[in-house]
C-alpha cells in the first residue's frame, strides 16, 4: 500500500497519464472524429434548447471548445477526457471522506479502469460521457446532503442534477433513485428536512425550465425518439429476452473489473449489513439505478444498449470496498497493481488496433479530405462562401466541421424557408440519385453520397 502522505501524488500521477494517453491515442490513430462527436458539433452549430436525440448541454460543450480551438480533433479528445478525469476526481474525494483511508479511495478509481466505459469508449465525447462528472458530482452532494443537511449542497445538488438531465435523460433513473433515499430517510429516520429538498428541486426546475419549453414547443420529440430507440413496447418473448441479454452483457463487461477484485481480497464474503448507514446508501446509488433500468426491460420487453450504462458504474468499486473492506489484504496489492498496469496498457493499444486496422469505422472516414474537395468544387462554380449544410448528422455534419466558413447544419428544411439565407451558399448531402435528379444547381458525387451546391455564380 502507498504510504499516507502520497496519496494524493499518486491519484494525480494517475489522473495526468489517464489524460495523456486517452488523449494522445485517438489523436494519433483517427483521422475523423467519432460520429457521436460529430453529431454534437453539428447541433452545437445551429444552438437550440433541445434537440431530436437529446437535450442540449453535450452541443453546448464541444460548441464552446470550438470557439477556441476550431476543428482541431485532440481538442475534443482532450474535452472528453476532462470530463472523465473530473468524475475520477469527485469519485476519490467522496471516498476518501467515506471510507477515512486513502488507499481504499485511491483502489476504488483504479478499478474503473476495468471497466471500459472508462476508458476504451471515452474518446467519443457523447451524451454518455457528458454525464459523467455530474453523475459523480451528484452521488457527492446527495452524502453531504445527508450528512449535513446544510442548504448550500442541496444547491449544489441541484444545479448538477439539472446539469445531468440536461446532458441525457437516462440520468433520470440517479435523480428517482435519489429521491427514493430522501424520502426514506425523511420518513423513516427523521435524518434531514424535506424543506432543504425542495430547494434542490427548485434549482433543478429552474435550470431545465428552457429546456421543458423546447419540448412543449417541439412536440416532445426527444422523448420520441428515446422510446424508439428501446425498440417500443416488445412483444411478449422480448419481455424475457432483452433483460436476459442484458443481465449477460453487464457480467461480460464487467470481468476485468471483478478479476481485479479477485485479486484484492481473500475470498468473496460479503458484510451486507443493511443496519449500516453506508451500506444503505451505497445499496440505493449504485444498485437501485441498475435494478430500475434491469425492470424497465421487464416490463416494456425494451432492449437496452450497453452504452447506456456509462455513468451506472462510477461507484461500483466504492460499493465492493465497502461490503468486501474486512477482506481486503495488503499483501495482494502488488498482485492487483500488475492487473490494474496490465488493463491500463492492453486498453489503449487494443483501441489503437482496431482504430488502425479497421478501414470501415467512423473514424477512418476521411472527412477533412472530402470537404477539401467539396469546398474546392465550390469556389470554382461561386462566388459566395457556403452558410448552410443540410442533410444527416455525419456526412453534413462533416462538412459543417470541417469547412472553413462553419456552415450551419439542418437536417432538413421542411417548409420552413426563413431559415434560408438566400444571399448565402447551400449545400444538399444525401441520396445521388435522387439529388442528381432534382438539383437546381452544381451536383457532383463523393460515394455514397451526393452533393447539390446551391449559390451565386
Amino acid at each position: 500500500m502507498f504510504k499516507k502522505k502520497n496519496i494524493n501524488n499518486v491519484f494525480l500521477i494517475f489522473l495526468l497519464f489517464h489524460l495523456v494517453v486517452w488523449t494522445l491515442v485517438p489523436s494519433i490513430v483517427n483521422v475523423n472524429l467519432p460520429l457521436d462527436t460529430i453529431e454534437a458539433l453539428a447541433w452545437g452549430r445551429s444552438l437550440d434548447w433541445g434537440f431530436d436525440k437529446h437535450p442540449p448541454l453535450s452541443a453546448f460543450i464541444v460548441e464552446t471548445v470550438y470557439q477556441f480551438f476550431g476543428n482541431q480533433d485532440w481538442a475534443y479528445y482532450l474535452t472528453s477526457q476532462i470530463f472523465v478525469i473530473i468524475a475520477f476526481t469527485y469519485v476519490f474525494k467522496f471516498s476518501k471522506e467515506f471510507f477515512q483511508n486513502g488507499n481504499l479511495a485511491l483502489i476504488t478509481v483504479l478499478l474503473l479502469e476495468g471497466i471500459f466505459f472508462y476508458n476504451f469508449t471515452t474518446p467519443e465525447f457523447n451524451v454518455n460521457v457528458c454525464q459523467l462528472p455530474f453523475w459523480a458530482l451528484s452521488v457527492y452532494f446527495t452524502w453531504k446532503c445527508i450528512q449535513q443537511d446544510r442548504t448550500k449542497d442541496y444547491l449544489l445538488l441541484g444545479l448538477f442534477i439539472g446539469l445531468g438531465i440536461l446532458s441525457k435523460y437516462l440520468f433520470i433513473y440517479l435523480v428517482i433513485t435519489i429521491e427514493i433515499l430522501f424520502l426514506y430517510l425523511i420518513f423513516k429516520r427523521k435524518k434531514i428536512k424535506s424543506k432543504n429538498c425542495f430547494i434542490a428541486g427548485l434549482v433543478v426546475l429552474i435550470i431545465l425550465s428552457p429546456h421543458i419549453l423546447w419540448l412543449v414547443k417541439n412536440d416532445y420529440s426527444t422523448f420520441t425518439y428515446a422510446f424508439e430507440r428501446t425498440g417500443g413496447i416488445g412483444n411478449l418473448k422480448d419481455h424475457l429476452i432483452f433483460p436476459l441479454i442484458f443481465f449477460g452483457k453487464q457480467l461480460l463487461l464487467l470481468t476485468p473489473f471483478l478479476l481485479m477484485i479477485f485479486f484484492l481480497v481473500k475470498k468473496f464474503q460479503f458484510n451486507f449489513n443493511l443496519k449500516n448507514e453506508k451500506i444503505i446508501f451505497l445499496t440505493f446509488i449504485v444498485l437501485v439505478p441498475i435494478f430500475l433500468i434491469l425492470i424497465t426491460s421487464i416490463f416494456m420487453g425494451a432492449r437496452i444498449r450497453t452504452m447506456w450504462m456509462t455513468p451506472f458504474y462510477l461507484f461500483l468499486g466504492v460499493f465492493f470496498i465497502q461490503v468486501l473492506k474486512e477482506k481486503v489484504i495488503t499483501k495482494n496489492f502488488e498482485k492487483f497493481l500488475t492487473i490494474f498496469f496490465f488493463l491500463f496498457i492492453l486498453s489503449p493499444l487494443a483501441y489503437s488496433g482496431i482504430s488502425i486496422l479497421n478501414d470501415g469505422k467512423r473514424t477512418a472516414y476521411p472527412g477533412k479530405e472530402i470537404s477539401r474537395l467539396v469546398e474546392n468544387k465550390w469556389n470554382q462554380n461561386f462566388r459566395n462562401e457556403i452558410k448552410l449544410v443540410i442533410g444527416d448528422e455525419w456526412y453534413a455534419g462533416n462538412l459543417s466541421y470541417h469547412l472553413s466558413s462553419r456552415p450551419k447544419w439542418m437536417k432538413r428544411l421542411k417548409n420552413d424557408k426563413s431559415k434560408l439565407d438566400i444571399s448565402g451558399g447551400v449545400i444538399y448531402t444525401g441520396n445521388p440519385k435522387i439529388l442528381k435528379k432534382i438539383c437546381p444547381g452544381v451536383f457532383g458525387t463523393i460515394k455514397p453520397v451526393g452533393y447539390c451546391m446551391i449559390g451565386i455564380k
